[in-house]
């Protein structure tokens, strides 16, 4: 019981933290930071951070070159995804965008059934429509003014980017490399690659003033180091499906930033797509722990 308890605990954590980085990352950007510089900053630092916990932990940082490659491919589509996400805050809400990427659930089981041949059950095809009917009731606003195309666009590539992230952890060696140090070599590659897209675009901005030290060192603190440090114990502490089902926290954090940081409005059609939403995820992923749990009896059998 003492273990479901830190496991619940840090699965909160984790999805609510993750949940605040418009509410640190917005700031920076209103300051005159380009998106590039942000994420350059936000990841050097946290993976910084990651590596002197796994100092602190004397944890090896050896790696293979197999397993170099593999990082180098997971630091990229993390940056590609992180890069979308902050796009879409330009053209959708805070809300509307975090809660639509929570849709990389559903991108994981099409990508798991095309490429796999993993087959979708009757519980993820009913998700699979209850999670579009969600979009398109955020989609189309309550005063019948449509979201913008290219944030929809933007933040559905970003939610794909993070589903082939997975995809490739789950169907890689890499799955075996510790939480920690995979964390720590995918925000370093992360980094390395907005810095090599400053240099290309004009260079990296200095922090204008000591708010934006602090915007900064919270976004890479809390929304990015603590998030991935406290996912990696919740798994560990009550596994995988119960620490998904609680990151549902993550959209309606978001949501709650977005309403009372930065004057977003409650809609009805809002709540409804944000509950649609979080419904197929759920579905989704009980359905492949109960999909799990039936196999293995039919073995036990």
């Amino acid at each position: 019981m003492n273990h479901k308890i830190k496991g619940y605990f840090w699965a909160c954590i984790s999805s609510a933290t993750f949940g605040l980085i418009p509410l640190f990352a917005l700031p920076l950007g209103q300051k005159g930071l380009s998106h590039d510089t942000v994420l350059c900053y936000r990841f050097a630092a946290a993976s910084l951070f990651v590596a002197l916990w796994m100092a602190f932990k004397k944890e090896s940082f050896m790696i293979t070159k197999r397993e170099l490659m593999l990082l180098l491919i997971l630091g990229v589509l993390y940056a590609v995804s992180a890069q979308y996400l902050f796009i879409s805050y330009d053209y959708l809400g805070v809300g509307t965008a975090s809660t639509i990427l929570f849709l990389y659930p559903v991108f994981v089981a099409l990508l798991m059934a095309v490429f796999f041949k993993e087959k979708i059950n009757m519980i993820t095809l009913a998700a699979i429509l209850i999670a579009f009917s969600g979009i398109s009731l955020l989609y189309k606003g309550d005063n019948g003014v449509s979201l913008n195309p290219l944030g929809i666009g933007t933040i559905l590539l970003s939610a794909l980017s993070y589903a082939v992230y997975i995809v490739v952890v789950n169907k890689s060696k890499v799955q075996y490399i510790s939480g920690y140090k995979l964390t720590m070599y995918v925000m370093a590659v992360s980094a390395v690659f907005f810095l090599i897209k400053t240099q290309i675009t004009g260079g990296l901005a200095p922090l204008p003033d000591t708010v934006a030290v602090l915007d900064l060192t919270l976004l890479s603190l809390l929304a990015t180091a603590l998030s991935c440090v406290a996912m990696v114990f919740a798994v560990q502490y009550v596994g995988s499906t119960a620490t998904a089902i609680l990151g549902a926290l993550e959209p309606v954090v978001a949501v709650a930033v977005g309403v009372l940081a930065f004057n977003e409005v409650i809609t009805k059609n809002l709540v409804f797509g944000v509950l649609l939403i979080l419904i197929a995820v759920s579905l989704i992923v009980l359905s492949d722990y109960f999909y799990k749990r039936m196999k293995v009896k039919k073995v036990i059998l």
